[in-house]
């Protein structure tokens, strides 16, 4: 189902990963996937509180450790960079959907990158 939020719509996720060639767009484009199944998740669920948000993006972060794997077999990581990259647009998709104060390290806390 696709979002139906407009800002959502509007975004590009993992921008400055697409920008660089070190990031191979066939795997950032699963990231981008990620980060936009959590879209359709919480505008399914509709968390009440920043404890059912965070839920919902430790599912999405466990996919991305999950990504690593990708990552590395194509010569790339989840290093600096992109985990401040991530980091942003989790912190974007929780203020898009109401929840600006949203602690960035809550929503990612389970990754292992």
């Amino acid at each position: 189902m696709p979002v139906t939020n407009d800002q959502v719509a509007r975004r590009r996720f993992l921008r400055a990963l697409y920008a660089d060639a070190y990031y191979p767009d066939a795997v950032v484009d699963r990231g981008r996937d990620i980060l936009l199944r959590l879209c359709e998740r919480i505008e399914a669920e509709q968390p009440s509180d920043l404890a059912s948000l965070y839920a919902l993006s430790a599912v999405a972060t466990e996919e991305f450790n999950a990504l690593q794997e990708a990552f590395e077999a194509a010569d790339s990581e989840i290093e600096t960079v992109a985990r401040e990259e991530i980091a942003e647009d989790f912190a974007f998709v929780a203020a898009a959907y109401g929840f600006p104060g949203a602690d960035v390290e809550e929503l990612i806390a389970e990754r292992d990158w």
